[in-house]
């Protein structure tokens, strides 16, 4: 029997680009929903330094054409699936459904990603200073100290409304990696002396590989991969000495998530 997610630590490892950046967004948007509702000074720099980290992604990528094509393609992919006896049909009009407002979501949004946010110039003076080690301290960036020294209300009324415009890209990028994550079923495998390697199809492109590990292991997964094969090597940590494969034949949990 596979334990509970509860009785395991999971190891992502994406397989393309697509998937790194939808789950360097995810992990983002984690960390900003974190911090939003904390009243602390710090916990406000941590969400400004989330927003900016998400800012810069967006600078670099197509983020809502890729959204709206993965979308497009999972709601095709899905489409098939509705056509196969004994699915159940109403929870999957449901997820059709919510495919479909999300690219509705998405459509609506003019021009770039978080062009507003890019022509702030109290977002951009922080983004600029943010390259060097310390640059946001307040004598850099009086301005920045001004508005932290501001009561929290005023704070994170502000903070909210700049997320605000993300919210379709964060809907879009849950829904996704849901469908990913959700899409198969886990199988339970023994890497042999910590060490487990597999094929893969290039017809059948794996997203996302997972790795569960019983909680109070002393090791971690380290993974490697492409379309072609992954591999797993489970590495004991050491305080000052790099990590080392273990030679113990390991237990785990492995999920190839293919939609």
């Amino acid at each position: 029997m596979l334990p509970t997610e509860k009785e395991i630590t999971v190891y992502e490892h994406p397989l393309n680009e697509k998937m790194r950046t939808l789950l360097r967004l995810e992990h983002l948007f984690n960390q900003v929903n974190h911090h939003l509702g904390q009243s602390d000074v710090w916990s406000s720099r941590a969400t400004i330094n989330g927003l900016l980290d998400m800012m810069n992604i967006f600078a670099k990528a197509e983020i809502k054409a890729d959204l709206i094509k993965e979308l497009d393609r999972h709601r095709e992919k899905l489409a098939k699936i509705r056509l196969s006896p004994g699915v159940d049909t109403q929870r999957l009009d449901q997820i059709l459904e919510e495919l479909g407002k999300s690219n509705a979501q998405l459509h609506g949004i003019s021009g770039q990603i978080a062009q507003g946010l890019r022509s702030n110039e109290f977002l951009k003076n922080i983004l600029q200073r943010n390259s060097i080690p310390g640059g946001s301290c307040a004598f850099d960036l009086p301005l920045y100290h001004y508005w932290l020294e501001q009561p929290h209300e005023a704070r994170q009324g502000e903070l909210g409304a700049w997320l605000a415009n993300l919210d379709p890209i964060q809907h879009a990028v849950t829904l996704i990696l849901s469908l990913v994550r959700g899409s198969t079923r886990p199988t339970r495998e023994e890497a042999l002396g910590g060490f487990f390697q597999r094929n893969l199809d290039p017809q059948t492109p794996v997203q996302m590989i997972q790795v569960g590990l019983a909680r109070g292991t002393p090791l971690f997964a380290e993974i490697s991969g492409g379309k072609h094969r992954f591999t797993i090597r489970f590495l004991q940590p050491f305080e000052v000495d790099r990590p080392a494969q273990t030679q113990e034949d390991i237990p785990f949990s492995l999920n190839t998530c293919i939609l």
